[in-house]
């Protein structure tokens, strides 16, 4: 029988068993230490070289991490450029190519830069809202200065613009009247227009609403408390011509009749051919904060909400300059033009004892208008 050892060549074993280990003097002398050294220098050269050792280990480390950071480095900044690259194609693409209108664009088109003068209709009889002082020959109140705000990002100074009281059935066809009895078109309308459906079906382009308020009621200050609608049943009350509030004053069934100029209806209480005033809280609050001792002013806790929006015509190009202003004014937190504009008009005619609720103090959300600008300007800009 064959051993298995036998399998393997003769030569190879042979060499095997004649090799012997390479004469190592470090080897040697760690194995076989001298004689004249002790067990305690051993030990301390063998802790010299074990602090040598991971001296030398920890150098290696930190040089690899060092190394690994510098080419992070390089593949972000690759990265970045490659980002930086493709940005500026995009954007390129779009303005050579095609995209959302620029700032510049929408003025050419809606014709901005080729007015001298801006023309906007309002009311002038709405304490708060708006109002002409004829004696100062000043106007004031939440829209005019709603007005300023569209009129100073549209590029023109507060002498530019032209203000000219219209009637409530004039707000659609953008005409106002001047001092002289003579119509006047008007680019804008900015006169407490509530944005709903049937006026947009009719033809109305509003830009998004710019404030948010309902429906209320105001009396002589000795007429029996109104807490809803039905409180007016079978009573004579006034209301705006196409205000959005005769509907449910002819559901309540109260007896409606349609004023152009809200000081029509407020002339008809005070001689007592009426009984109430019903239109939004928003111009009743101004005539209750003016005449505090002859009017009271109620709240109908309806539901609905009357959202104000700006006429600005048959002109696309301008109802987006419009929102773009609006925009600004909504999502920048440095743009406080709305807010200090609430709180002059708005904010200081709420009762403190009878807290009617007038309009909410936020600004309406207003969704980004799509516009094209480069990479590095300022969106709200």
């Amino acid at each position: 029988m064959v051993d298995p050892d036998d399998r393997e060549p003769r030569t190879v074993r042979r060499r095997f068993r004649q090799w012997q280990p390479p004469d190592l003097p470090w080897l040697r002398r760690r194995l076989v230490p001298p004689p004249d050294v002790t067990v305690e220098e051993i030990a301390s050269r063998d802790i010299a070289e074990q602090e040598v050792f991971e001296e030398v280990y920890e150098e290696a480390q930190f040089r690899s991490l060092v190394d690994w950071e510098h080419r992070f480095r390089a593949w972000r900044l690759a990265g970045l450029g490659v980002l930086l690259v493709l940005t500026l194609a995009v954007t390129m693409s779009r303005l050579l190519i095609g995209g959302p209108p620029s700032v510049a664009d929408l003025r050419a088109e809606a014709g901005v830069d080729d007015w001298t003068t801006l023309n906007i209709g309002v009311k002038d009889d709405q304490y708060g809202v708006a109002y002409y002082d004829a004696g100062d020959e000043a106007w004031a109140g939440f829209d005019i200065d709603i007005a300023y705000m569209i009129a100073e990002d549209l590029g023109f100074r507060r002498d530019d613009v032209r203000f000219f009281g219209l009637e409530s059935e004039d707000r659609a066809r953008m005409q106002a009247t001047d001092a002289q009895g003579n119509r006047v078109p008007v680019q804008l309308v900015i006169a407490s227009y509530s944005v709903t459906d049937a006026r947009k079906a009719a033809g109305v382009h509003f830009s998004a609403p710019y404030l948010l308020t309902e429906q209320s009621v105001i009396t002589l200050n000795d007429h029996p408390p109104v807490s809803a609608l039905e409180d007016l049943e079978k009573q004579r009350v006034c209301t705006l011509s196409t205000s959005t509030s005769q509907t449910a004053l002819e559901r309540a069934e109260a007896i409606v009749s349609r004023k152009n100029r809200v000081r029509e209806c407020f002339a008809e209480l005070d001689r007592g051919t009426i009984d109430a005033i019903s239109t939004d809280a928003a111009i009743l609050a101004g005539w209750k904060h003016r005449f505090p001792a002859k009017y009271e002013h109620w709240d109908l806790g309806l539901d609905t909400v009357e959202r104000w929006g700006v006429n600005v015509g048959n002109n696309p190009a301008l109802e987006k300059l419009v929102n773009l202003t609006l925009y600004r004014s909504y999502a920048d937190p440095k743009d406080s033009r709305w807010e200090r504009a609430y709180q002059e008009h708005l904010q200081s005619e709420i009762d403190t004892k009878k807290r009617i609720p007038i309009a909410d103090g936020r600004q309406p959300r207003v969704e980004r208008p799509d516009v094209r600008r480069l990479p590095w300007e300022d969106p709200l800009g």
